[in-house]
């Protein structure tokens, strides 16, 4: 079979125009990058679609292909006739040169031109990098010209859109005499991944340029010597930094290799930072289509909690379908196979993997009151007993559960789920919630891990507690969502702890008051805000030759 960059280099694009026309755009409505990418100038949304929301159960090392089926799903609802669009995000730097690889789906259900879309697209990452990094250079040039807002704690980081765990822990240092009058200072400095820095979440949440320069300015850069909180309103730095992310707070407009239309934007990891596309890409969707197919990043204990009790509580949606995508391979590793012989029949390895998927199934019924699908990535090596043994547990979970065949087929693989995700749309819900917003920053962490994790609550460092207690003195401890950043490789905060662990607590470590994106950020087990680069990471395979051709990239 074709790699799915020649998959993607083979496939006869649709002029972008043709593409925004079948949701009713004309050429007045978008921002020109080539013929086959383009920015979305939309002055009104008006959200009237249904909401299809696809999550996962927990990553494993064979891959589930969340963001294929999410792109095939599409493409079968187009291929029964529905008036489709999908609202996606963009993939990182660090993940494409990493260990993960890009995030423009794969085999026949990808979003195209794949190698753009993969790499520097519209330049959104870096318009953000440049704003995260403007503001960090205002604050330590504040303090270099006689620090007359008396910053003593930074607490706003540099960012990079690539992995590099040399940064993780820097040291700042202006010798004096650098500059007449000026003093010497040092400091502790940190990189993160621009998917986690609160300028992407902010960009994410920003409804308009109005909206974008009042989160900007509500950013905590630090704490004075009294304990106060210093903005960066109070640096002048939030016209600046809205400037350089003008066009980049516009959704951006792709196609499937089928040509459905795609909205690509934004891009938060779920792990460390609340996982989804920007609101401003979903209310899009949701106002040019009759139905629009998101997705949240990671299994369901990350990018769904954070979708449903912090994206739609800030954008007022709530999805009427949610989709949990497994493969039989992940759910076998999940219940303690060998990575090495997947692709034998392994059913009692299966049944104990089993209880991840019905975990987060049991989450989306019982918690979020919402209608679920389970769409299972199929693969050949897959066999009937261990399809029956996946349809009977759904089954019993009160799910639907589809194989679908979309890597292979495109469109119509993904038809029957298409129908499948039609119906449960149609069945009235109200959206539940994990926790309360009037709950306190305890009360809940504790209801997402109890709730969600199944676990039995949380553990806190002297640092968490110091930092909890500041945020109840300054009355910020109520009224925000809470984004726990953790791994994603575990319904806990310890990776090793695979399928449905129960009587764990999660220890939260560190908590960050993110006052621009207008949530709170608990920090648990041993996450990292910056990643390192694998053994081998995808890097070493991606190449180029004299005619412009890329090999590698996927």
């Amino acid at each position: 079979m074709l790699s799915d960059i020649e998959i993607a280099e083979s496939a006869k694009l649709k002029d972008i125009r043709e593409i925004a026309a079948k949701l009713g755009l004309d050429e007045d409505g978008l921002e020109l990058y080539g013929r086959y990418k383009a920015k979305l100038n939309l002055p009104e949304l008006k959200p009237k679609s249904k909401l299809v929301l696809v999550t996962a159960i927990n990553p494993t090392a064979s891959g589930e292909g969340k963001t294929t089926v999410s792109i095939g799903l599409a493409d079968g609802m187009a291929k029964i006739g529905k008036k489709v669009c999908l609202a996606l995000r963009e993939p990182s730097l660090g993940p494409v040169f990493g260990i993960k690889g890009g995030a423009a789906g794969g085999g026949y259900a990808q979003v195209v031109p794949m190698a753009d879309i993969n790499l520097h697209f519209t330049g959104d990452l870096h318009a953000i990098t440049a704003a995260n990094n403007l503001l960090c250079a205002m604050i330590d040039n504040h303090i270099f010209r006689g620090n007359a807002l008396d910053i003593q704690t930074v607490h706003f980081h540099r960012c990079m859109d690539m992995n590099d765990r040399a940064l993780r822990d820097l040291t700042i240092d202006c010798p004096a005499g650098t500059m007449k009058g000026c003093e010497s200072y040092s400091r502790k400095e940190s990189f993160s991944i621009t998917a986690a820095s609160e300028v992407m979440a902010i960009l994410c949440l920003a409804k308009d340029i109005a909206d974008l320069k009042t989160r900007l300015g509500n950013i905590v850069v630090g704490e004075n010597s009294v304990g106060q909180y210093i903005y960066a309103r109070q640096l002048k730095a939030e016209g600046a930094m809205a400037t350089l992310l003008k066009d980049a707070i516009n959704p951006n407009l792709v196609q499937t290799l089928e040509g459905t239309p795609a909205i690509v934007h934004g891009g938060p990891f779920a792990n460390i930072a609340h996982g989804c596309n920007s609101v401003r890409a979903t209310l899009a969707a949701m106002s040019l289509a009759d139905y629009t197919v998101t997705e949240a990043g990671f299994g369901a204990d990350l990018g769904a909690e954070k979708f449903l009790d912090a994206k739609c509580r800030i954008a007022g949606i709530q999805p009427d379908c949610v989709v949990v995508v497994a493969t039989v391979k992940a759910l076998k590793l999940h219940g303690g196979a060998d990575k090495t012989t997947l692709t034998e029949e392994n059913i009692p390895a299966l049944k104990v993997g089993l209880p991840n998927l019905l975990k987060h199934v049991r989450n989306v019924k019982e918690v979020y009151k919402k209608p679920v699908v389970v769409a299972m990535n199929r693969f050949f090596t897959d066999t009937p007993a261990e399809i029956e043994a996946v349809m009977n547990a759904c089954k019993e979970a009160g799910a639907t559960a589809v194989f679908t065949d979309v890597f292979l087929k495109g469109g119509e693989g993904g038809k029957e789920l298409a129908e499948a995700v039609i119906s449960a749309c149609e069945v009235k819900s109200e959206l539940h919630f994990a926790y309360n917003l009037t709950d306190g920053v305890k009360a809940k962490i504790e209801g997402v891990v109890k709730n969600i994790y199944g676990g039995d609550g949380a553990e806190y460092s002297e640092l968490a507690e110091k930092k909890i207690a500041a945020l109840e003195e300054k009355g910020l401890d109520k009224g925000l969502p809470v984004i726990i950043a953790k791994t994603q490789y575990s319904l806990s905060d310890n990776p090793a702890l695979l399928a449905a662990p129960e009587g764990f607590k999660i220890y939260v470590r560190d908590i960050e008051y993110r006052g621009g994106a207008g949530f709170i950020v608990a920090i648990a087990g041993s996450v990292m805000l910056m990643p390192g680069l694998g053994k081998v990471p995808c890097a070493e395979h991606i190449d180029i030759d004299g005619n412009g051709k890329i090999t590698g990239l996927s």
